[in-house]
């Protein structure tokens, strides 16, 4: 008992003294909060002093494409030259996937490969890789594409696909072993991942199209860029556990530099690097709507077509299937990773069963289609008589909903937009910058020192002195709403994923299918149910974010160890307190990491959510793309990645500090 009281006297001091702290930081930013609104320049530098970036970059990108000269060519040459080089492979492909083409010197035309051979190979690659159970799934994923009529679509956008993926991991996998090798390099490339990652794609789809042209091969670049960074990161970390012994190893058998890394590291490092693979494998996949809006084509052309038509049945069914073609090829690659390390023994067992290699079945079974579809046209394209649609059961599905549940849902919406949403966008657009800029950089500085305020506060200063700040307040209201629902939903049900098994196997399943499912899939409904406005814009965005709350508590309570469990039943605890009082305080860091990742996935859907409505940044990158204004679709995308950095860079100091005191790190 003395012990007790020893300690909770102790701790008197230090309450008292963060009591008193954020007391006078409070008082501290209500007067700031008063003063700031009498000088304009604190209030709302839009009355008083402007920095004109979105002038600056504009005129940067004029001079690039139409003054810069290299003397035999300009720039725009140049990037013309990359796009034309770029564009060979894909035609290639587009052509044996889907078009077709017309034999040289002649008119005769050779029909694209049928989907019956399509399917056959997948699945027997699926079977040679990873069993009954892949090739099972390579069936029902690409029958589902000729079923529902979706095929030449699919093949369009997996075109694109197969061409932008092994690009991306060779640029990632050279830019994570520059940055692994040279420090000075990490140090540049880290802050440009970092913005890569946190602009909206919106904000470079216009440089891109500016430089590169309307087409595919823009809408492939820009699929680049956005899928690259994971697997630069990836490298990175993988390079870097690689063991120490392996390098000493290497070290005393006399090894280069050059030997090294393609003989031990990269080796040592392949299961690492295949996560990485598989990012840029579904980053790409979850690209092909957005890349459509500058000529991409393929599902994401149909499905942006069915939102602007609100026919929710045919939006569905494109989305579903970018859905299991994601799926399909992530399964896909994630076994042909555990294959690698089978042991060679079995991989010769394997052989002897099926005498034909994976590969050359592969092509054989391509090669006989092409054959039988050469003696008989008619059975390369999937019956019309047989394809399924969908569309009638989901208009009426939405028309009932409508009918019976209208008064409810209404009210629903009526009650968080008084009582909360409208509220909170009031008090965040008529607050002075300078007030809400000094408390983030307080609560920066008391996290996690001098130079993370230092850092917010620029941040807040660029977002306001670009004439952003009320659009800004606007998304964080948003996003800050979306985000806390999300998490409101989320955490109760990663609890209970976490504690049954069973529960746990039907929740992967809906998480996995709404983190691929596209995001403009999510608007339909919404807008269906809702009508447009910031409202439908919220309820988007929490379906869409909602996965990393699940994912990561439940992960997070799966970690705690089981001795604390078992030291905390033997003390008699009940399991509500076991859950209260032990679980949930040690995984607080990784729902803190979850709840982090829900705010970039919020962030990363405003500008989707520009189209039912929203007045916030998303409208501003997306006004920004409608009118070819370079800059300013820029700016508005570099306030976003401030807001996100912003909220990233506060949450991970106070989760370190967490595990600090948890005794975690």
């Amino acid at each position: 008992m003395s012990i007790t009281a020893t300690d909770s006297t102790s701790r008197h001091p230090a309450i008292r003294s963060t009591t008193l702290f954020w007391g006078a930081a409070l008082a501290g930013l209500v007067v700031l909060f008063v003063v700031a609104s009498q000088f304009p320049v604190l209030d709302d530098p839009r009355r008083e002093f402007l920095l004109p970036f979105a002038r600056w970059i504009s005129d940067g990108m004029d001079f690039l494409v139409d003054d810069l000269s290299f003397g035999l060519f300009t720039f725009e040459d140049l990037t013309r030259a990359i796009a034309f080089v770029l564009s060979l492979p894909l035609l290639a492909l587009t052509s044996l996937l889907a078009s077709g083409w017309t034999l040289p010197f002649s008119e005769i035309e050779v029909a694209p490969l049928p989907w019956f051979a399509v399917v056959a190979a997948m699945v027997f690659m699926g079977w040679r890789i990873g069993g009954g159970k892949l090739a099972a799934l390579m069936f029902a994923s690409f029958a589902y594409l000729a079923i529902f009529d979706q095929w030449q679509s699919a093949m369009i956008t997996l075109s694109s696909v197969l061409v932008a993926v092994p690009i991306g991991i060779v640029f990632g996998l050279g830019l994570g072993i520059l940055a692994y090798k040279h420090s000075g390099s990490e140090r540049v490339i880290s802050p440009l991942l970092d913005l890569m990652q946190t602009v909206p794609v919106f904000a470079y789809l216009l440089p891109v199209l500016v430089l590169f042209g309307f087409g595919q091969v823009s809408a492939m670049i820009a699929t680049i860029i956005y899928a690259m960074p994971p697997m630069v990161r990836v490298t990175i970390v993988a390079l870097r556990s690689v063991p120490g012994d392996l390098l000493e190893f290497g070290d005393m058998a006399g090894c280069t530099a050059r030997q090294m890394l393609w003989r031990i590291e990269l080796p040592a490092a392949r299961d690492s690097l295949m996560v990485g693979v598989n990012q840029v494998v579904m980053l790409s996949l979850n690209m092909v709507i957005i890349a459509s809006m500058i000529g991409a084509g393929g599902l994401g052309r149909d499905v942006l077509t069915s939102l602007k038509r609100l026919a929710i049945g045919d939006a569905l069914e494109a989305g579903v299937a970018i859905t299991l073609l994601a799926i399909a090829i992530d399964r896909l690659s994630q076994a042909f990773a555990n294959r690698a390390r089978m042991k060679r023994p079995k991989r010769s067992q394997d052989r002897t069963r099926v005498p034909l290699s994976t590969p050359a079945g592969f092509v054989a079974i391509l090669l006989i289609g092409a054959l039988i579809t050469a003696l008989a046209p008619s059975l390369a394209i999937y019956p019309r008589a047989l394809v399924l649609d969908t569309g009638p059961f989901w208009d009426e599905l939405i028309r009932l909903i409508n009918v019976h549940l209208y008064d409810t849902l209404d009210a629903i919406k009526a009650f968080l937009l008084i009582w909360v949403m409208i509220p909170l966008k009031r008090l965040l657009v008529e607050a002075p910058w300078m007030a809400v800029a000094a408390g983030v950089a307080l609560i920066g500085w008391r996290l996690s020192g001098l130079r993370l305020a230092a850092t917010l506060f620029a941040m807040a200063a660029f977002i306001a002195f670009t004439g952003n700040w009320e659009k800004a307040m606007i998304s964080v209201y948003l996003c800050g709403t979306s985000v806390v629902i999300a998490c409101l939903i989320g955490i109760p049900i990663g609890v209970w994923s976490a504690a049954s098994a069973r529960a746990r196997g039907v929740i992967s399943v809906v998480i996995d299918t709404l983190q691929t499912l596209p995001s403009f899939v999510y608007l339909i409904p919404v807008v269906m149910l809702f009508q447009v406005g910031d409202f439908s814009a919220m309820i988007a965005i929490v379906l869409y974010a909602l996965a990393p709350a699940v994912r990561y508590t439940d992960h997070g309570l799966r970690q705690v160890p089981g001795e604390t469990i078992e030291a905390a039943t033997m003390a008699g605890c009940t399991p509500a307190q076991i859950l209260w009082r032990v679980k949930l305080p040690l995984a607080t860091p990784h729902i803190m990491l979850g709840v982090n990742q829900t705010i970039m996935m919020a962030l990363s859907m405003l500008v989707i959510t520009a189209l039912v409505g929203t007045s916030d940044l998303g409208q501003e990158v997306y006004i920004a793309l409608t009118r070819a204004n370079v800059g300013m679709g820029i700016v508005a995308g570099l306030c976003v990645a401030f807001l996100a950095m912003t909220a990233d860079r506060l949450i991970g100091a106070w989760a370190a500090e967490r595990r600090r005191r948890l005794h975690l790190a």
